[in-house]
């Protein structure tokens, strides 16, 4: 085996074309980390009956930015932007939790490499057992089946990594220059949803955004601000305020500027692209703001490639 390191990127990953949607679908609904439907026997058949249902409607969200999710690019870019800056001794590697490069292909391709030691980076800032969580047990079950005696240690969160925080404070900066000079803009922090049980049964994510909300208003003092929660799915109780009633209260409230900033997403995907520029803006407009933009995704935004560094660094340090 290599002395060399990989570094495997956990990401959700997304359908590379129409007919990828719903077999994406059911992948993600099979997810018991996510979502318990019945049973565990039961939940694959009725996994695929909801994606059968559901993939009309979300094969047309698709159709809208181009066909097909660009996450797979863009987590590939990362990746090498990422082993760029990490230089000789260690390379990345990505790993799709409901599509592909999946898990199983991934360390397939580590092992190919020959390389025996593995830092698991995962592209969520904030830790819940619904990402984080489910991209760790399915590593760990592929590990247990693949015989191979890798040295793996884990990456968290980084919610208030001081990189990450600056990161998204150079996004939030850089979109407020769209808007008039000397008028009051809301930013409006929207993090994807998550149903209350998980947070009642101590899954830290809602404090650990609010965390990152803190610290990045520290960046803009005197800046109107709130945070609201988009995404969510299913006749179970989720974290509010819904991004779509904020919109709505602030606009009631008389504003007239509003900038999203997709605080717990680090890559372009349909909760950007399609939720927030096409639904959220239409929204907006309908409601008579005057100006609703969207923080860039951090993407390969250089100040995020160097918080993912520094944390593999420590990592590798550390062990």
């Amino acid at each position: 085996m290599s002395d060399k390191t990989a570094v495997l990127l956990l990401q959700m990953g997304g359908p590379d074309s129409l007919d990828a949607v719903e077999p994406f679908l059911c992948t993600l609904f099979s997810d018991r980390d996510i979502i318990r439907l019945g049973p565990a026997f039961f939940q694959p058949a009725l996994a695929r009956f909801i994606a059968r249902r559901r993939a009309p409607k979300v094969e047309s969200c698709y159709e809208r930015i181009g066909g097909k999710s660009p996450i797979r690019e863009l987590t590939e870019a990362q990746a090498a932007a990422l082993e760029e800056r990490l230089g000789d001794g260690l390379r990345c590697f990505t790993a799709m939790r409901y599509w592909h490069p999946s898990t199983i292909e991934a360390l397939a391709a580590v092992k190919r490499a020959g390389m025996a030691r593995i830092v698991v980076l995962p592209l969520y800032p904030h830790y819940s057992r619904a990402t984080t969580g489910s991209g760790f047990n399915e590593l760990r079950r592929v590990l247990s089946l693949s015989g191979v005696g890798f040295n793996v240690s884990y990456i968290e969160s980084y919610h208030d990594q001081p990189l990450f925080v600056g990161a998204l404070a150079e996004s939030v900066a850089e979109g407020l220059t769209g808007f008039p000079p000397g008028e009051e803009t809301t930013l409006l922090f929207s993090a994807h949803s998550l149903p209350v049980s998980f947070i009642e049964g101590g899954d830290p994510y809602l404090s650990q955004v609010e965390e990152t909300v803190r610290l990045v208003m520290e960046r803009f003092p005197g800046t109107r601000h709130e945070l609201a929660f988009q995404s969510k799915a299913g006749p179970v109780k989720w974290l509010e305020p819904s991004t779509e009633e904020t919109i709505a209260r602030l606009a009631a409230d008389g504003c007239r500027n509003i900038l999203v900033v997709p605080i717990s997403f680090v890559s372009d995907h349909i909760e950007t692209l399609y939720e927030i520029d096409v639904t959220y803006a239409d929204l907006a407009k309908h409601k008579g703001i005057v100006h609703f933009r969207r923080a860039p995704a951090l993407n390969t935004r250089p100040l995020f490639i160097e918080c993912l560094a520094d944390l593999v660094m420590r990592e590798v340090q550390m062990t």
